[in-house]
């Protein structure tokens, strides 16, 4: 299966070049895409074939939950049960930017999007492509890294290209990421501790810990 390449600017992604991408996730299609940290797997995390392939290009175990790409906080109160003030406080500070917010989903999530957790992890990438994408596919989309797992992540189109070869049948090229370290996840779903850091990336544990403490 030979890739598409699908080149959009990043700094002013081209309307019919987002549409098309747009369009072929709402079809069920799973697209590499650049993001703010590495490129990733996007897919419509409504379309549970979609979703199935996304485990299945990563070889990713199913008790792994997938996180989303949202392009506003209004996005995460469609996504989210009753939303903590923590939430609210880290989506004013840092997003559109590199940390990962687990909340409790809705009943609308599919259960294959939270691996039967109960959670979802949500993110508003500071990069223009997958806003734009966002924004005309009208739904949130898988954000899971472009890479086999257990194998470094991408930077490139090319580098996501050259690993999952033909697993993939379209990848956006947005050029290199502006960063290459994972976004900061932290974990808001146990209302005992109100919040705990599962992976410290772009954003370090210190400066989150800083940010508590004064609120």
């Amino acid at each position: 299966m030979r890739v598409e390449i699908v080149k959009i600017s990043s700094e002013n992604p081209e309307a019919s070049l987002v549409r098309y991408a747009a369009d072929q996730i709402r079809a069920g299609e799973v697209l590499g895409m650049p993001t703010d940290t590495f490129y990733g797997l996007a897919a419509d995390p409504f379309n549970l074939r979609a979703v199935d392939r996304v485990y299945e290009i990563k070889s990713r175990l199913r008790h792994k939950p997938l996180s989303l790409l949202i392009g506003s906080v209004d996005q995460a109160e469609e996504l989210a049960q009753p939303l903590p003030e923590e939430f609210y406080a880290l989506a004013r500070k840092y997003w559109p930017g590199p940390l990962t917010i687990i909340v409790k989903a809705s009943s609308r999530l599919p259960l294959k999007v939270t691996a039967n957790t109960g959670n979802v992890a949500l993110r508003v990438p500071n990069a223009k492509i997958p806003l734009a994408v966002i924004q005309a596919a009208g739904i949130p989309v898988t954000a899971t890294s472009a890479n086999l797992s257990g194998e470094a992540e991408c930077t490139t189109a090319m580098a996501v290209r050259d690993q999952l070869e033909e697993r993939i049948s379209i990848i956006v090229d947005g050029g290199t990421s502006p960063r290459d370290i994972a976004s900061t996840i932290i974990d808001l779903t146990d209302e005992e501790s109100r919040w705990r850091i599962l992976r410290e990336g772009a954003i370090p544990r210190t400066q989150i810990s800083e940010f508590f403490a004064q609120g």
